[in-house]
């Protein structure tokens, strides 16, 4: 597999006033069809959207593909009650400008990575972007969910208030969940509005000074929306009210940043990315859940530190796959993670058969188990793609 930026069209930003997103199209009534279908045919299928996530996970091995790109459009936006909904085909591009020419956002920042993102995409994948520790995410903006189950049958769960939530929730479940629970039709979410004033700083601070007044900010209401130190240097990023800005800004101190660099960290297109999602490459990327204030692993490899800390991406040698080094290496870094109180997931793709997530412990995998065997008992949607059992 090539770089994200080759094998997807250019990521344009989601900025530009007075556009028009496409007409929509109600197609569920034809999805629902097609997994009856299949269910009846006892086929499996691979649910594509923009299909620019394709790397996060391991490759499903379908008998056809279920495209939700033709069930798309803005199905109900109230600025004033901060509420958008969403049909899961729609371009991520024209859902964030219809919300920008009402100055609002979907504040946990989700990446793209490549022009044709989905909104269905974003939500089973579950990506947050830098702004994710400060504000929440993906899940934490998720109101409700219409979802097609292996039967056919189009189910809404949830809805567009925060209270209507109430018993088992099904619509966060489906948030992460890559596909393999059910077909997202739709998506409701809350929006918040766009900050009045922001300011993007750069401090030269070795990792361990940085990570110090990390945590001595954190202790205080600061208006911080993105930390990231690149091996050399620490990016912040200061969102809210104008007086709050000025005044935080003139405390923190160093010198002005651009703010581009928040769009491609978000992206992963900073330099120390580069070749990260080449299959023919030497090094393989990962990245780290951990709390914000462990100690980095001891690891071979390049550091970048995003979140504050709690987001950790390695750039580290690879193994060999044909001296079977690739799965040794996997599990050293898994083993480190843990060991920090975290959690590795590997974003380069593999070839082989190696899972690039975490492995689950043998509790929380039964439970597992059990969910997808009561959503989806004949593992009709995106077989493998989280874990090779199901």
């Amino acid at each position: 597999m090539t770089h994200l930026q080759d094998q997807q069209p250019e990521y344009t930003p989601p900025a530009e006033p007075g556009a028009t997103p496409a007409p929509g199209n109600d197609d569920s009534a034809a999805l629902c069809e097609q997994v009856a279908r299949a269910q009846a045919e006892r086929s499996t299928l691979r649910i594509v959207g923009g299909d620019t996530k394709a790397f996060h996970g391991r490759r499903v091995d379908a008998t056809q593909s279920l495209s939700t790109t033709g069930h798309h459009g803005i199905v109900h936006y109230d600025p004033v009650e901060l509420v958008v909904t969403v049909r899961a085909g729609t371009r991520l591009r024209d859902l964030e400008r219809a919300l920008a020419d009402n100055g609002q956002r979907l504040a946990f920042e989700p990446p793209y990575f490549g022009d044709n993102a989905t909104v269905g995409g974003m939500v089973a994948a579950g990506l947050s972007g830098p702004r994710r520790p400060w504000v929440g995410a993906v899940r934490d903006f998720v109101l409700g969910v219409r979802v097609i189950t292996f039967e056919g049958k189009l189910l809404r769960f949830g809805g567009e208030v925060m209270k209507n939530v109430a018993g088992y929730d099904l619509s966060r479940l489906m948030v992460g969940a890559q596909g393999t629970l059910g077909v997202l039709t739709e998506v409701s979410f809350k929006v918040l509005p766009l900050p009045q004033a922001s300011a993007c700083l750069r401090l030269e601070l070795p990792l361990p000074d940085a990570l110090d007044r990390l945590a001595a900010w954190g202790r205080e209401p600061l208006p911080i929306t993105g930390a990231a130190h690149d091996g050399e240097a620490l990016h912040v990023r200061l969102e809210g009210g104008e007086g709050s800005v000025s005044a935080t800004r003139q405390r923190l101190g160093g010198e002005s940043d651009a703010p581009l660099f928040w769009s491609q960290l978000r992206e992963l297109r900073l330099p120390f990315f580069d070749g990260a999602f080449d299959n023919a490459a030497d090094r393989t990327l990962w990245r780290l859940s951990l709390p914000a204030l462990a100690r980095t692993p001891a690891l071979d490899g390049d550091w970048l530190i995003d979140w504050g800390g709690a987001q950790r991406w390695l750039q580290s040698p690879a193994g060999n796959a044909a001296e079977g080094q690739d799965l040794h290496h996997d599990v050293a870094i898994r083993e480190a993670a843990i060991a920090a109180g975290g959690h590795a997931t590997r974003f380069t793709p593999n070839g082989g058969e190696n899972s690039p997530f975490t492995p689950l412990p043998p509790v929380l995998a039964k439970y597992h188990r059990q969910l997808k065997q009561r959503l989806d008992p004949q593992a009709i949607f995106n077989p493998g793609r989280l874990y090779a059992e199901w």
